[in-house]
């Protein structure tokens, strides 16, 4: 289906649905290439979604390696099934549940992403933290400005270095009936860090 080894499928190719969040395909490109993962690596995904950054990551670390898909949400575990199963991806395992309850249920990660958390992000990069292995990447994209302070308040407690803050401002083209314009998409920041 995607026979590319660059990150950022086309979000049009995704089974979407309006409840189920996705992570956008530039926004995703960039959170791919800060976990630098590598094949055989064993990632988390945590508020999967729709499954794209599952997708995307499962093709990085390929078949020797295994993602992890956490969401609450039953809609966006069925959707992460379907996309799955569009992409003929078979190494990722998905999770439905409270993520604070499941994190300690998962083998130790390389790599985590954290997404839609439903305000709990500080104590699942508390619980993400005891789980990454040393030298592991954790992503974190985060829209709110309270979330990324928080975010930041509990990452400079915790054992990271190499913590980089990328904002991302996306504007995509759209065709009308005089030309194109661009409309500007929501900027989402990008925290990510390395475990010592």
């Amino acid at each position: 289906m995607w026979n590319y080894k660059t990150p950022g499928i086309p979000d049009e190719e995704f089974e979407r649905t309006e409840e189920v969040p996705i992570t956008k395909e530039e926004v995703r490109a960039i959170q791919i290439s800060k976990a630098r993962l590598t094949l055989g690596q064993t990632v988390y995904d945590i508020g999967c979604g729709s499954g794209s950054i599952s997708v995307e990551a499962a093709l990085q670390v390929e078949s020797s390696g295994k993602v992890y898909a956490i969401d609450f949400d039953s809609n966006a575990i069925e959707l992460t099934k379907k996309n799955l199963k569009k992409f003929g991806v078979t190494n990722v395992k998905v999770i439905l549940g409270n993520a604070k309850e499941k994190i300690s249920e998962l083998p130790e990660a390389d790599a985590i992403f954290i997404g839609g958390t439903g305000g709990d992000t500080k104590e699942i990069i508390e619980l993400c933290q005891r789980k990454l292995k040393s030298g592991g990447r954790i992503v974190i994209g985060v829209i709110l400005i309270e979330t990324l302070f928080s975010v930041l308040e509990i990452m400079n407690k915790l054992d990271f270095t190499s913590v980089d803050i990328t904002q991302i401002t996306i504007s995509k083209s759209r065709k009308t009936s005089t030309g194109t314009m661009m409309l500007a998409r929501n900027p989402v920041t990008v925290i990510s860090a390395t475990k010592s």
